[in-house]
């Protein structure tokens, strides 16, 4: 399929539109980046009584972050747009702030709520831009990922209690 129509990308959407939806998702790309290292820490370095608990916790949901960050990277380049790929441009393009050294379970487990709560923020904020500009394709990539986090937060919180 040929592109005849330069306002438009390989996808038949507007250059134009997509150029926002792109910067937005490689800030959610940023922030999603960042989350990751955070919760890769938490794995690494919990301790106390729910180690056994949440040690893996933190394994299957950092996997699932790196599957999530391949896609939303694949997403900007069916866009016609380029992931950002170096942690420089992470740090200054995220939403949320590293969380260093953080060892007991309970601040790691809120640490992981906050993060999931500023990542289903800014979805929030891609999906509406990308269903403006008639990207069903991006809405609904994000809108999943935005229900699957809103039931990790409550049970986070259950775990908190």
């Amino acid at each position: 399929m040929s592109n005849s129509n330069n306002a438009t990308n390989q996808i038949g959407l507007e250059k134009a539109d997509m150029s926002a939806v792109i910067a937005q998702l490689n800030n959610l790309l940023s922030t999603y980046h960042v989350f990751y290292l955070n919760v890769r820490g938490y794995h690494w370095n919990v301790k106390g009584e729910h180690f056994f608990t949440l040690h893996p916790q933190f394994e299957e949901l950092y996997t699932s972050l790196q599957l999530q960050i391949d896609e939303i990277a694949e997403r900007i380049l069916t866009l016609g747009g380029t992931p950002l790929h170096a942690y420089s441009d992470f740090t200054q393009h995220t939403s949320i702030s590293e969380d260093k050294n953080v060892k007991d379970g309970t601040s790691c487990v809120k640490g992981v709520v906050s993060g999931l709560q500023a990542l289903i923020a800014e979805q929030r904020q891609v999906s509406s831009l990308a269903a403006e500009g008639d990207d069903q394709g991006t809405a609904d990539l994000i809108d999943a990922y935005v229900q699957e986090q809103e039931k990790l937060i409550w049970m986070y919180n259950a775990f908190l209690g």
